[in-house]
């Protein structure tokens, strides 16, 4: 039960850097700043994610009273050919692919602390650190729409 509430305090400790780290997209200080459908849907999603998660892993820890842990919880994703065959593609797209996409093409999009993202994933769930991955790009595309306004509408 303890590893469940210091999961949960660092999942909210995750979630509150991403905000702090991405505090100029969430001011309302520019144009079009306000929260859009898409971006909605994305924080629902991740919202969801979290939840469902939450559902699964208390029953996991009760279930397994003796035996809970990262290695335990891991080799059940391959208790069988179909959970194997979703625990494998998880890992991998985890592990491997949300990563490399995160570092390399968040600073290419202007994101800040782009391995901030992993980091949620780990203590919150793959979805909910993908959702807000993507609702912080959708936020920076219309940032930085804003801003090149702005720099227009100050020219002489």
């Amino acid at each position: 039960m303890l590893s469940l509430i210091i999961h949960a305090v660092l999942g909210f400790v995750t979630i509150g850097i991403f905000f702090a780290v991405n505090a100029h997209l969430y001011r309302r200080d520019w144009q079009g700043s306000g929260v859009t459908f898409l971006e909605l849907v994305y924080y629902v999603l991740a919202g969801v994610s979290v939840g469902a998660g939450w559902f699964f892993n208390v029953r996991y820890v009760f279930g397994y009273p003796q035996d809970y842990s990262w290695w335990h919880f891991t080799s059940m994703l391959f208790a069988n050919p179909a959970a194997g065959s979703v625990g494998q593609d998880m890992i991998i797209t985890n592990v491997l692919l949300f990563p490399l996409w995160t570092i390399v093409d968040g600073p290419r999009r202007g994101l800040r602390h782009c391995w901030l993202y992993v980091v949620i994933s780990l203590f919150t769930s793959f979805s909910c650190a993908m959702a807000l991955y993507l609702a912080a790009q959708e936020r920076q595309v219309r940032y930085a729409r804003a801003l090149a306004a702005q720099a227009t509408d100050a020219r002489p």
